[in-house]
């Protein structure tokens, strides 16, 4: 049986099942956080929040990808890829507190495109970066 898990098929699935799991736990948290409803927002065809929505995904999927590729565990994988999303989301807020001529959730969810752009870049650079320090 030990060598089921060893497995690399197995180990694949694990971590994707695990990944797919933290995904929505997280995009759950940042829906609390942001003052628009993502998925409702996205329905009505609002761009600004589908592409600050898809930079949070793929920002969260980045750090996952630096945390399952430097460790061998799924405790370990899921603690890096913990730290590394509460980094993102300490980001979120750093945004924010730096535009104080504006509201990020705001001028999304108003469908500001450059606002929402610039907030998938942040997400992603800042994947990048988070993804480059875990070990």
């Amino acid at each position: 049986m030990e060598n089921f898990w060893e497995n690399e098929f197995v180990q694949t699935a694990g971590n994707y099942s695990v990944v797919i799991l933290c995904l929505v736990l997280f995009l759950a948290i940042f829906e609390l956080v942001t003052k628009y409803r993502n998925w409702e927002e996205i329905k009505k065809g609002n761009m600004a929040v589908a592409m600050a929505t898809g930079g949070k995904i793929f920002g969260i999927a980045n750090i996952f990808r630096h945390s399952i590729s430097h460790n061998d565990t799924i405790l370990t994988t899921i603690g890096w890829g913990v730290f590394g999303f509460l980094l993102l989301l300490i980001g979120y807020f750093i945004y924010e507190f730096l535009t104080p001529k504006f509201r990020i959730d705001e001028e999304i969810e108003n469908d500001n495109r450059a606002v929402g752009f610039i907030s998938l870049v942040i997400s992603v650079g800042l994947s990048y970066v988070i993804g480059a320090g875990i070990s």
